[in-house]
């Protein structure tokens, strides 16, 4: 494993950030980390906008698991997810504000996007391992945040069209073509912020 002066991410899957691989290091550091991972994910999921030809709702949420896989690493990150998804099971008011809360959201029409979300972190994770193999930290983090992205849409499209009855079509059309647009915006954005953190610790 690199030392925590080393902002790449071991094969262990811990922090890409050695602030945070710092604070992982202890168990009351590990709470923080994922706990206030899922803070900020809660925080993204309230800055919600409704769209009135879809059930689901345009949020920022994606964005923050986005922050949190590059960040954080794949296991960390996953963890954080699980732990976001049970929060909001418990009715905690971690969910977008759109929806019912609860399991009742969990399993109404943005169901499938949120139990993307810790699959996705995962994805987003692998931005660190990619950079370490040459890749930009931008290049890489972009190729990882549109995997990760792509699990979030394929998963929530999946789910409308079965828990609604869609066709192929229509899922695309109501799940995945409204958002696409500022899927890649965020995508951008969080390999924006991945790559400069790398570079101001380098520097």
């Amino acid at each position: 494993m690199h030392s925590a002066t080393s902002e790449s991410l071991g094969p262990n899957g811990r922090p890409a950030l050695p602030l945070l691989e710092s604070l992982s290091q202890t168990l009351p550091g590990k709470i923080f980390v994922v706990v206030g991972a899922t803070a900020l994910i809660a925080a993204g999921a309230h800055i919600s906008l409704p769209l009135p030809f879809t059930p689901v709702p345009l949020t920022m949420s994606d964005f923050a698991v986005l922050l949190v896989g590059m960040a954080l690493g794949p296991t960390a990150a996953f963890s954080a997810l699980m732990l976001y998804l049970l929060e909001g099971a418990a009715g905690l008011p971690v969910f977008s504000p759109m929806g019912l809360g609860g399991t009742a959201q969990l399993f109404g029409p943005t169901g499938g996007y949120l139990f993307a979300y810790p699959f996705a972190a995962v994805i987003a994770g692998a931005a660190s391992r990619l950079s370490r193999s040459g890749m930009s930290s931008f290049t890489a983090a972009v190729m990882a945040g549109t995997g990760a992205t792509a699990i979030i849409l394929g998963f929530g499209a999946t789910w409308l069209a079965h828990s609604h009855y869609l066709s192929a079509s229509s899922a695309w059309h109501v799940a995945i073509a409204p958002f696409m647009f500022g899927a890649a915006a965020k995508v951008v954005a969080a390999a924006m912020i991945f790559g400069s953190t790398r570079r101001w610790l380098r520097s």
